[in-house]
Order: C-alpha cells, then structure tokens, then sequence
C-alpha cells in the first residue's frame, strides 16, 4: 500500500463547544428512526448464526473491508466477530467473507445497534476504527458521538475502542464519553501489527494515530 496519505485538515483546533448540548440533548432524547428492513434482515442473520453457534460477541462498527474483523478474530478466538458496514462494494473485498468466527453484515451500524439492544444482546467488545472524521466543524453531528445514536453506542456497554489519526477526533471523543458519564483514556499508538488497511496507509505516512480506550462500561438505561 502506497504511503501517500495526508494528515487531516481542519480549522477545528479543538473539542467542537457545541457537544456538551449536543451530548445532552442526545442523552435526553430517545432516538426514534425507524430500522431499514435491508438492516433488520442483516440482523436476522445474525440472531440465526447465534442460534446454531451461541458466542459472545466483538461489534467491528463501519468496518470498510472487514480487514479489521479478521485481524479482531485473531485477537478474540472465542468471540463471534461482528463487521458491519454499509457498503457491499467495501465489505466484496474482504476474502474470508463469513469464514472462522466472523460474520459481515450490509447494513447501517445505528440500526444494528439499536436491535442489538432490542434482542437484549450486548457486545464484550465495541471497536470503531478509523471512522471517517468529518473534519468540517459544521459536520460535528455525522461523527460518531455526535450522531443521535451515539445513546445505543452508550447502552450497548462492554470495552469501546475508537482510532483515528485525527487527535482532536479521539480527544472529543473522550469527551462525550465522559460527558455521558463512561471513563476511559486517550492516548497515541504504535501498532506494531496494523489493524486496518487505513491504520497501515496512516502509519506508513508518518501520521500520529491516537485511540480511546474505555473502561468496561456501566449500562445506560
């Protein structure tokens, strides 16, 4: 892979003032979107996999290729490793589609989450890595604990680790966790084995990769 990757740029210096309204009004507020059909027959498959080989479960949130799901199988042999991503195009590139203990699931990771907690069903593990940063100030509430759902990320507990080569993204971050009452700590990694195709194209660039992670989380009601 070609280490040609820019740093991200963005004229947010720091935490975005607006999140602890926004995290607030979040926390106040049940999110009420209704699931996609595709989402809930993405679930289905899931809930059938449980059936005939109950595990406990490591959620891989927006997992691009599913790169990281096979390297998180490694990591957990005794979890069922759940990659999901919105796109068929990303998840196609993944070789081992479905193999070992993983499973890849096409669907929208909020609505995963919130009929994971529906089914009374809660990850150990809850991995986010190297969403997209929405680098743009006036974009806070498309990233991850901006986004209303980030209430199911909060009720689904177990261990969160979110990545980024973008320092102030992991800070804010840690931010809201905080905010919403869940410890943790940001710090910069050096991977000696990637985890992500990303993960391999921003350390071969020189970039600074920075993480949260949590403590195990209390549930959120």
């Amino acid at each position: 892979m070609q280490a040609d990757s820019t740093p991200v740029s963005s004229t947010q210096l720091h935490a975005h003032p607006k999140l602890p309204e926004l995290i607030q009004r979040h926390l106040a507020n049940a999110y009420r979107k209704p699931v996609a059909s595709h989402n809930q027959q993405a679930f289905n498959l899931l809930l059938e996999r449980l059936t005939v080989a109950p595990r406990p479960l490591v959620l891989d949130s927006f997992c691009g290729t599913g790169h990281s799901t096979a390297a998180l199988a490694q990591r957990h042999p005794d979890h069922l490793i759940v990659g999901i991503d919105k796109s068929a195009h990303r998840l196609a590139k993944h070789p081992h589609h479905g193999r070992g203990n993983t499973i890849l699931l096409q669907a929208e990771c909020e609505d995963i989450w919130q009929l994971l907690l529906q089914a009374r069903i809660k990850p150990d593990y809850h991995y986010l890595l190297y969403p997209n940063p929405w680098p743009k100030a006036k974009h806070l509430q498309r990233r991850i604990h901006g986004h209303p759902a980030f209430r199911y990320l909060l009720q689904l507990g177990g261990i969160v680790e979110l990545r980024s080569n973008w320092q102030i993204y992991v800070e804010e971050f840690g931010v809201a966790m905080h905010l919403a009452g869940q410890r943790g700590r940001v710090q910069q990694v050096e991977p000696e084995q990637p985890i992500t195709l990303f993960e391999q194209k921003y350390q071969a660039s020189g970039h600074g990769l920075w993480r949260f992670l949590s403590k195990p989380l209390n549930r959120v009601s």
